[in-house]
């Protein structure tokens, strides 16, 4: 099988390397395009076999399934002009949030799929949003789901929880990234603890915490519990954090679905769904 990926960017770069690292697919079967070659041909120095290529058109019509892998703003026009591409027996793969599954299949006659990517998938770890077209066939679900399993944990969404599952999945590790790095700030600022240290504290912190999640050993609610000692140290930070959090985290998605909305807005339009 062929995979093509058009865009090399963040999330594209991301699968491109998940995939060959967890021996998914070989370098040989990969065809990836850019806007900049230059983009792509960093990945070729790593992966020699790879095959790049100048138009889209050609990959298209040279890959079996293809990753759409750019901007949504950009997935409406890639479709419309290379439609005649987009022939019965591929599979085409979006993995923008708002670009509906139903969107892609109104201008491409073939298999067609959602699935929206997380940054864990490069440490073949967390989970992927998926969303199967009406003329999608069960033989595309099946390879495209054993192919993302290799690099991810596969799950299947209603549209209508689009954009909080990917608030959670896929922006969820910016905003835990953030936190924690605001978490190492407070123990620098208040103590005498390094920056240095207590990175690599709390690095390992978080990572230890995954693996007890991971293991099934504690529920979140579970955990906590085992921690907070009542009366104790623990207690008191928390205490501290209930005072302080307010509506940080409903703020949060409040937020991501405003834009989520505007964005729904322009591709509806280009689409001609307004």
């Amino acid at each position: 099988m062929k995979v093509g990926i058009v865009g090399t960017g963040n999330m594209g770069g991301i699968l491109m390397e998940a995939l060959i690292e967890s021996g998914a697919i070989s370098p040989s079967d990969l065809n990836i395009v850019n806007r900049t070659r230059e983009k792509a041909e960093k990945f070729q120095e790593r992966y020699h076999d790879i095959s790049i290529y100048n138009e889209q058109a050609d990959l298209i019509k040279d890959s079996d399934v293809i990753f759409i892998c750019v901007k949504p703003l950009d997935i409406y026009d890639l479709l419309k002009s290379n439609q005649r591409s987009f022939t019965k027996e591929k599979c085409v793969v979006s993995i923008t949030s708002p670009i509906s599954v139903e969107q892609v299949e109104s201008l491409a006659d073939c298999s067609c799929m959602r699935i929206i990517p997380s940054i864990t998938n490069r440490a073949l770890s967390g989970v992927s949003l998926f969303s199967f077209g009406s003329k999608c066939t069960k033989e595309w679900q099946d390879i495209i789901w054993k192919l993302m399993s290799t690099i991810s944990t596969p799950v299947i969404i209603d549209e209508s929880i689009t954009r909080v599952s990917s608030d959670i999945v896929s922006c969820g590790p910016a905003f835990f990234t953030y936190l924690t790095r605001k978490f190492i700030q407070g123990a620098v600022s208040e103590t005498e603890i390094d920056e240095s240290t207590a990175t690599v504290l709390a690095s390992e912190m978080l990572i230890g915490l995954g693996e007890l999640l991971k293991k099934e050993i504690y529920t979140l609610a579970a955990l906590q519990e085992k921690v907070c000692v009542k009366g104790g140290i623990t207690g008191e930070g928390i205490s501290a954090m209930e005072a302080q959090i307010g509506e940080l985290f409903p703020e949060l998605f409040r937020a991501t679905h405003k834009k989520f909305e505007k964005d729904l807005a322009e591709t509806r339009h280009q689409f001609g769904l307004d």
